[in-house]
């Protein structure tokens, strides 16, 4: 939907703010954010990503370990009805993605809903959004990371009949010391991303069009052994059981947002941005349901596990040989690939915003000239990555980055209705249908799953919030570049 509205204000800077609560609420002017896109310390970033490498950057942070790792453990929970319970994951996505498919239209910079929340609602909520992010992108890299190894084993197993010993392939805690494929995935991500954003684009354009075709695969085999009566008590756990299959669910959808975090680096983001996010949400839900529906249809809902291979199992099972296992297992290797590449690259694109700010050091917004890449940061997020993911048992900080997204997503549905509000004048390339009702169901949703998870949860969440609010306060605030008393206005593009 498209709004035309009055062309937007030159961006004024605020002079200083006098007391403490204005200062946490001092918010960045939009026209200020959209002013400095690209820009970082010594060079900027490069505008070479069209709507298809957009898209798949979405897809590629998306699917992966959600229909590769997480079906084993929703099916126990839900039977038959599994497909239901990805719809309504889906749905309860939907609601946020509309309101991020606005805000990254508006205002497309690549602090995604840090900058949204710094727009809109202050200083002190923009910091603690995008301090979640850190939380949300950093653990996800490694816990994804994590996984990769179960795959490479079985890839490893099928072809060369090696396998890499459990004290160098499984996570400390859970039989292994240090997990060397985890730090090796990693540093292949960041080998990509330091090439530049279109190098790395292309490269995990490849491998969504590989793990697609990997479950493509997947779905004509499966259907081979398909059964009708597996289907007869379809929903044998009740409504109970396919919502709380829907809320673990949810999680296999996080990472679409990872294309509002290339509003700098996109070459039409006002016009791309919102369809990347809305097509990728569409293509990954229909191949979630598809593959759900051919897994169950081929295997009793009873004899599911949690095992992180299902899908290679009911491979071999179908067929009765390895080999077409092994091909789905180099599938998922690919795959989980692709989601640390995109999701590493998230990371590094809101700690650049953040820098930018005066929020966290500069060294995380230094562009290298020559490739348009933040260099300093992706190497020191990707070796702090593969080393939390190689050494660290992760245990309930895992768990903590789905606090830390739920609360992201709840602030962009609240942004959405407060900038409607505050500039309603705005050019909006897109507009959630509904608002304010739309954002506010988005919102509810967020919170109600919250509410869900765990007191441990919880209680690591409070400690990481309680660490980031001591950072701001004895750094950020006083950095912040909305504290200088007469920083430069920014001439209108």
């Amino acid at each position: 939907m498209l709004d035309h509205g009055a062309p937007p204000r030159t961006p004024q800077a605020a002079p200083a703010p006098a007391g403490l609560g204005a200062r946490l609420m001092r918010r960045k002017p939009v026209d200020l954010l959209v002013a400095e896109g690209g820009q970082g310390e010594g060079g900027s970033l490069r505008r070479s990503l069209g709507l298809w490498q957009l898209t798949m950057i979405s897809i590629g942070a998306t699917l992966g370990t959600g229909i590769f790792v997480v079906l084993g453990e929703a099916v126990p929970k839900a039977g038959p009805a599994v497909t239901l319970s990805f719809v309504i994951a889906g749905l309860t996505a939907l609601f946020s993605a509309l309101s991020y498919a606005e805000l990254a239209g508006t205002i497309p910079v690549a602090g995604s809903s840090y900058s949204y929340a710094y727009a809109t609602m202050g200083e002190l909520l923009a910091w603690v959004c995008g301090w979640c992010l850190v939380l949300e992108y950093g653990v996800s890299v490694a816990a994804v990371a994590v996984g990769w190894g179960e795959y490479l084993n079985e890839l490893l197993d099928g072809t060369i009949g090696v396998t890499i010993p459990a004290a160098l392939s499984a996570p400390p805690g859970d039989g292994g010391i240090f997990n060397l494929p985890a730090l090796i995935v990693v540093l292949l991500a960041m080998v990509f991303l330091l090439g530049g954003a279109k190098e790395s684009a292309r490269a995990n354009t490849i491998m969504v069009a590989v793990k697609i075709a990997a479950l493509i695969l997947f779905c004509v085999i499966g259907f081979m052994g398909f059964k009708s009566g597996n289907y007869e008590d379809f929903m044998p756990l009740g409504m109970a059981g396919v919502s709380a299959a829907g809320a673990t669910l949810f999680f296999s959808y996080i990472g679409f947002d990872a294309a509002s975090t290339a509003g700098e680096e996109a070459k039409n983001p006002q016009r791309d941005l919102p369809r990347a996010i809305m097509l990728s949400l569409i293509i990954v839900t229909a191949l979630y349901v598809l593959v759900a529906a051919v897994a169950v249809g081929a295997r009793r809902w009873t004899h599911f596990t949690d095992s992180e291979a299902t899908l290679t199992a009911i491979m071999k099972d179908v067929t009765g040989q390895p080999f077409w296992g092994t091909v789905l297992a180099a599938g998922a290797v690919i795959a989980i690939a692709s989601v640390v590449l995109t999701v590493l690259y998230g990371q590094t694109r809101v700690l650049f915003a953040m820098s930018r700010d005066g929020l966290v050091p500069k060294v995380f917004a230094k562009v290298h000239p020559k490739t348009g890449a933040p260099r300093a940061n992706t190497i020191i997020v990707s070796l702090f990555c593969g080393i939390l993911a190689a050494a660290i048992p992760l245990g309930q900080l895992a768990d903590a980055t789905s606090i830390g997204t739920l609360f992201a997503f709840a602030l962009v549905n609240i942004a959405v209705i407060v900038l409607r509000r505050t500039r309603p004048d705005m050019k909006r390339t897109f507009r959630v249908p509904l608002s304010p009702v739309l954002p506010i169901i988005g919102f509810a949703l967020c919170v109600w799953m919250m509410g869900s998870l765990s007191a441990i949860t919880w209680i690591v969440f409070g400690v990481w919030m309680a660490v980031g609010l001591v950072f701001y306060f004895s750094y950020g605030m006083r950095r912040s570049r909305l504290a200088a008393p007469a920083a430069p206005a920014v001439a209108e593009n």
